[in-house]
């Protein structure tokens, strides 16, 4: 259906505009492409050949073009289709693509056969190879492949499944028989929000396509876990979390970091919004505020408006009618307990609140204290050590962190399964020493007080440079 869909849509792109077959080749191509007289005075044939500096100026909103594998491809009319997201393929726009392509598809050569019908050229012959630290990295890459180390374990995906639905149902367990005095009303709260944050974890997985070696079953579990156990979105995550893969620590790339209604982080950014005089809050004190509206309500809140508001505006019934489901089944079950509908509800809230504080902790203390910019067009590797650092391993914190301990690994092999991280590491750290990437691991306590550091650092040069253009 995917392939009879793209064939639709070329011809009516091509041949429903009043191009007849008998066209040259150039009438037919995307907009910017030279023509055949550019074609054969630089080019063999019908192939154009471009400088990376003649593709980094295609760039723009509709007119996007991407280097893979030294070949060029005019995206631009793929871009609403693209089922990442138009942002994420457009993030591209310009650069070299191809470590990103082999990352995030595993299945690769379906996926490629779509190219044909994008590709204008390719690279100057000076120009196609990739630096010396991308072609090593392809290298340890393929090692990983023959080593089986992007194939999941069925026992560790069914264990980790079967814990979720055991933490869910201890929660009703001890509500049920023990009745809703304060004491098993937050043992249930912890043992829900336990789950919740493993599932969050689970999803993960399925989302990254890291659990099964067919698309369709991911997605398929995808939704069971994201919705049918959580009540969220996979479409809304896909879109969103995929934007933060590609370009991590980015500022406008990445919405983990682009967040300056509220927070601006890093050392670069809060001084060029200084310089311009722009801000939205006191970020001098964002390191106190992010106690009362980071962790307390990113999920209770913010990530449930967002959600709901997605689904409704983008259509996506499937998801709503999944995510229903779960509200439907916490409703039937702990309602007639807790007294009520809204007494379950403030229960919910409650589950959420814990939920959000293991989540943000977990997650930004791999990112916020590491260095953010805007792009700068890096190689793969380079773009995500510079965002991207890991925490402490143990049994515990590996189980604690969904294994996102590991985040370096995650980052540079998005869909390998995660308790294969560790196998993956040193050979990561030992390539990054080679040449000269810092390879960062921090003790997990003090990667979660770096978070607060590094907000009253940013605030304070957002605060100096804002008063200084004042002043002066």
């Amino acid at each position: 259906l995917r392939t009879l869909s793209l064939g639709i849509i070329l011809w009516r792109d091509t041949f429903q505009k009043g191009v007849p077959h008998s066209e040259p080749h150039s009438a037919i191509m995307p907009p910017n492409v030279p023509s055949d007289s550019v074609l054969r005075r630089r080019g063999v044939g019908d192939t154009v050949l471009y400088t990376r500096e003649e593709v980094y100026q295609h760039r723009k909103p509709g007119d996007v073009w991407v280097i893979l594998h030294g070949e060029v491809y005019n995206v631009t009319s793929w871009l609403p289709r693209h089922p990442g997201g138009p942002k994420l393929l457009g993030h591209y726009g310009g650069q070299d693509a191809t470590i990103a392509f082999e990352s995030f598809h595993i299945d690769k050569k379906y996926v490629s056969k779509f190219l044909k019908a994008f590709h204008i050229g390719s690279l100057v012959a000076s120009e196609k190879e990739l630096s010396p630290l991308s072609k090593e990295f392809l290298d340890l890459r393929k090692t990983f492949e023959e080593e089986k180390l992007f194939s999941p374990s069925v026992t560790f995906f069914t264990l980790n499944f079967l814990h979720i639905i055991l933490f869910e149902v201890a929660a009703w367990l001890v509500v049920s028989n023990w009745g809703i005095g304060w004491v098993p009303y937050t043992l249930a709260a912890v043992l829900l929000a336990t789950g919740q944050a493993q599932a969050g974890w689970l999803q993960h997985d399925f989302g990254h396509l890291s659990v099964f070696k067919s698309s369709w079953m991911n997605h398929t579990a995808h939704h069971v876990v994201q919705e049918g156990l959580k009540g969220a979105s996979c479409h809304w995550w896909n879109i969103r979390h995929f934007q933060h893969h590609a370009k991590p620590n980015v500022f406008l790339k990445d919405p983990d970091v682009s967040i300056p209604l509220l927070f601006l982080v890093g050392k670069v950014i809060p001084a060029k919004w200084g310089k311009k005089k722009w801000g939205f809050m006191p970020y001098q004190i964002q390191h106190n505020y992010f106690f009362l509206i980071g962790p307390p309500l990113l999920i209770p809140i913010y990530f449930h408006v967002e959600v709901i508001y997605y689904m409704i505006k983008y259509l996506k019934w499937v998801d709503l009618l999944w995510a229903i489901s779960y509200y439907y089944r916490l409703h039937y079950m702990f309602s007639p307990i807790m007294g009520g509908f809204w007494a379950n509800f403030w229960f919910y809230f409650f589950v959420r609140f814990l939920e959000s504080h293991w989540f943000v902790w977990v997650t930004q203390s791999n990112h916020i204290p590491m260095e953010v910019n805007l792009d700068q067009n890096e190689g793969w590797v380079e773009m995500q050590l510079r965002g991207t650092r890991n925490t402490e391993s143990t049994p515990f914190w590996d189980w604690f962190t969904g294994h996102l301990n590991y985040q370096i690994e995650h980052h540079l092999f998005p869909t390998m399964p995660r308790h294969n991280y560790y196998k993956a590491a040193a050979r990561v750290r030992r390539l990054c020493a080679k040449y000269g990437v810092e390879y960062q691991i921090k003790n997990t306590w003090e990667a979660f007080a770096d978070i607060v550091r590094s907000l009253r650092d940013s605030g304070d040069i957002w605060y100096k440079t804002y008063y200084d253009m004042i002043t002066h």
